[in-house]
């Protein structure tokens, strides 16, 4: 990132990607979020993109793009959080149509954003960009498009790292295990998930919250990983460190003194 370019925060105005854009904002950057249903940020410096943004719509996105950086100056970092948790079902009773949405926005859309902006990050010979994945592109569970899709996120990091990198392009991805946004206090508001089940298989023994994923984002934008591209970081409070113990019996508890 330079003093003179923008990031750009795709699924800005909420969760994740509006943690990471305000704490950017925060740190000095010139931020623009672009969103489906966009809302600013109340009480930040984030500049909100007023026209709804469709990550899955190519003709759209590549528009879009080319009208933001006449307006804001070219992008030098492009967080792409926009995304959709996927339904619980058994694999007998997934709707193709559900998989479709899911996939389109989570995966597609991830790599139609990353390709409009880093073809001209690579042109400049420079930029960063970090795709938010998850631990579910890690391990297997019953959200079977959203697994897919975002295990397919973490390749196309790695394939536009390696393609890229010598043009003075970083790739990275995020993956965040359960996080304390308002969407998954909804599903544990409306029995769709267990808070409880979520937090004991971590070595934290808690959920994630948005402002530590958002601090992993930044880092990996930031100069200070500058020989760092290809990777995906986990942010899970230890769960993929802690689901296998309870084969062994269980993550060990503290004794109160």
């Amino acid at each position: 990132m330079t003093a003179e370019g923008i990031v750009l925060v795709t699924g800005g105005s909420r969760g994740i990607g509006a943690a990471t854009a305000t704490l950017l904002a925060e740190q000095g950057q010139k931020v623009v979020i672009v969103d489906i249903a966009p809302e600013p940020l109340a009480g930040t410096r984030v500049i909100l993109w007023p026209a709804p943004f469709d990550v899955a719509n190519e003709s759209a996105v590549v528009s879009s793009i080319a009208d933001i950086e006449a307006a804001h100056g070219p992008i030098t970092g492009l967080v792409n959080a926009a995304g959709v948790f996927g339904k619980m079902h058994r694999i007998e009773h997934v709707r193709m149509e559900q998989w479709d949405r899911e996939v389109n926005i989570d995966l597609r859309g991830t790599f139609l954003v990353s390709r409009s902006v880093g073809v001209k990050m690579a042109e400049r010979r420079h930029g960063a960009i970090v795709n938010v994945a998850s631990v579910a592109g890690m391990t297997s569970g019953p959200i079977h498009a959203y697994t897919a899709a975002k295990a397919g996120v973490i390749q196309i990091t790695q394939t536009m790292a390696a393609e890229w990198g010598r043009r003075g392009v970083r790739i990275n991805a995020v993956s965040p295990g359960f996080t304390r946004t308002a969407a998954l206090e909804a599903a544990i508001a409306s029995g769709a998930l267990n808070r409880k089940s979520a937090e004991s298989p971590t070595a934290m023994n808690r959920l994630v919250e948005p402002i530590e994923v958002a601090q992993a984002i930044a880092w990996l934008l930031s100069p200070m990983s500058s020989g760092v591209t290809g990777i995906n970081l986990p942010v899970d409070a230890g769960y993929i460190a802690g689901t296998t113990w309870a084969a062994y019996g269980g993550l060990p508890e503290v004794s109160g003194a």
